[in-house]
């Protein structure tokens, strides 16, 4: 296969001829059995690399009577090797600070250092080495190139630049490709404002940042007179939540810009995080095996569940030296399939993209619920306003759920349509997730955007209490 060593090897001075639709044809469009061949014999190289240099996978893998030379097939890497979850990447670091006992270089050789942010416990690091970023580089331009963009294309980048990794992925990718980079960034006060000012002045050919985001900056642009269609985007592609793969919140993007919407994005700690992603003719999310290697798994036994079920993604870098992760549970949930794409590619496919983390999931009456379900359902009305809150209360043996929605202007002006709408919004929830919600309309701009990734549900009892106690006073 074209340029497939490990460490990776790239010619940096590559680019395919302009209108190829493939950056590696043989390694994109090969049968997919042959390269299961060859990412066996990978797979055996890098489990061999981490063996040698990690004490983590050494002891977690002898614990479990594993050894690389044990790897016969793709059945004994799913069946031997045990999975890897954030966890155990925490304690590692706290084990061995500041990178854990999984980093398989010198400490001299890091190049970026990168991370979580903590919020919820132990930021993890994330250390990455010189030849790695570029490995990640060629890898997000090679993907980039399967979106269309090309040489000399003007990218956007509307992400924060921080210790996330999805902005300067972003941004190694475009400047390997040879373009225009324009890293506006996110999260400054005013910032969209001036973004709107910006994409107005340059006419980009690509945008990046989160879905909530871009629905941001379009009513930004609203609010300051301008129509976000005056940005001439072409393309528009997405990492850090669901959203750019449920249709009714892509087609509002598509709408709303009047251009192509992509969806993308892994784990940060499986960077190059576009190793699944959509490309021109397919959409949901393609797997990059030969980048990263995906299985979709049972939750509870991690064996690979059939193509067409629903699993979590558990993901092998085949590309990373400094910190490889070797089958990582990522706690999302996704279904996968194996058919023929229409851009040509053998790779399986996300047909739904990824549906939001397990852990989110809540239980309403017996029906288990996604965030992004709810998303998808008022993301179908026209009098949405763009943005809204789920309020549970985990006090009963299943969650209880009050839905607060922002109507758009028109609506909310009339209580006579805001009544009609909030009827509206109860009927799309039970058709489309035979969900029975108490809903409260409220006025547009009243829930505060983010220009990050968007949490929408509040599990808190005593707001839950306090708006029911609302919801029933108004129904006197």
């Amino acid at each position: 296969m074209e340029a497939w060593s490990f460490p990776p090897a790239y010619d940096e001075s590559f680019l395919p001829a302009p209108d190829s639709r493939y950056w590696f044809p043989r390694r994109e469009t090969m049968p997919a059995e042959d390269r299961e061949k060859m990412i066996l014999e990978r797979l055996r190289t890098v489990c061999g690399h981490v063996y040698e240099h990690a004490l983590f996978y050494r002891r977690k893998w002898d614990q479990a009577g594993f050894h690389p030379s044990h790897l016969k097939s793709l059945q004994d890497f799913e069946e031997k090797v045990p999975v890897v979850t954030k966890t155990d990447l925490r304690e590692a670091q706290e084990r061995a600070p500041p990178f854990g006992d999984y980093l398989c270089v010198p400490e001299q050789d890091i190049f970026h250092v990168h991370g979580t942010s903590g919020t919820t416990g132990r930021p993890t690091a994330f250390a990455i080495s010189q030849g790695d970023w570029r490995a990640i580089a060629n890898a997000h331009a090679r993907i980039m190139w399967s979106m269309g963009l090309r040489p000399g294309d003007t990218i956007c980048v509307a992400a924060i630049f921080s210790l996330y990794m999805g902005s300067w992925g972003a941004l190694a990718g475009a400047e390997r490709l040879g373009a225009k980079c324009f890293p506006f960034g996110a999260g400054a006060s005013g910032m969209s404002a001036r973004c709107v000012q910006w994409l107005n002045m340059l006419k980009p050919t690509a945008f990046y940042g989160t879905p909530t985001y871009a629905l941001h900056i379009a009513q930004v642009a609203a609010d300051e007179g301008v129509n976000p269609r005056d940005f001439q985007l072409k393309i528009m592609f997405f990492s850090g939540e669901p959203g750019a793969s449920i249709p009714a919140i892509r087609e509002r993007i598509e709408g709303l810009y009047g251009a192509k919407v992509y969806d993308s994005g892994s784990m940060a700690e499986m960077s190059p995080w576009m190793n699944v992603a959509s490309s021109a003719e397919t959409d949901g999310m393609l797997c990059w095996q030969d980048v990263v290697y995906t299985e979709v798994c049972d939750p509870d036994t991690m064996r690979r569940v059939p193509y067409g079920e629903r699993g979590t993604p558990v993901y092998t870098h085949l590309e990373r030296v400094s910190q490889p992760m070797i089958r990582l549970a990522s706690g999302d949930l996704t279904r996968w399939v194996s058919e023929a794409n229409p851009c040509g590619r053998t790779y399986p496919r996300l047909p739904q993209g990824i549906f939001g983390r397990i852990d989110d999931m809540f239980t309403v009456r017996g029906e288990n619920v996604y965030p992004s379900e709810i998303d998808s359902a008022l993301n179908e009305l026209q009098r949405y306003g763009g943005e809204h809150r789920i309020v549970i209360s985990r006090e009963a043996a299943m969650d209880e759920l009050l839905l607060r929605v922002e109507a758009d202007a028109e609506t909310f002006a009339s209580s006579d349509a805001a009544a009609q709408f909030c009827i509206e919004v109860e009927k799309n929830l039970q058709k489309m997730l035979g969900l029975r919600a108490a809903v409260e309309i409220v006025e547009p701009g009243s829930i505060p955007r983010t220009d990050f990734k968007a949490r929408r549900v509040i599990d808190d009892r005593a707001v839950f209490q306090a708006m029911r106690t609302q919801l029933e006073g108004a129904n006197r």
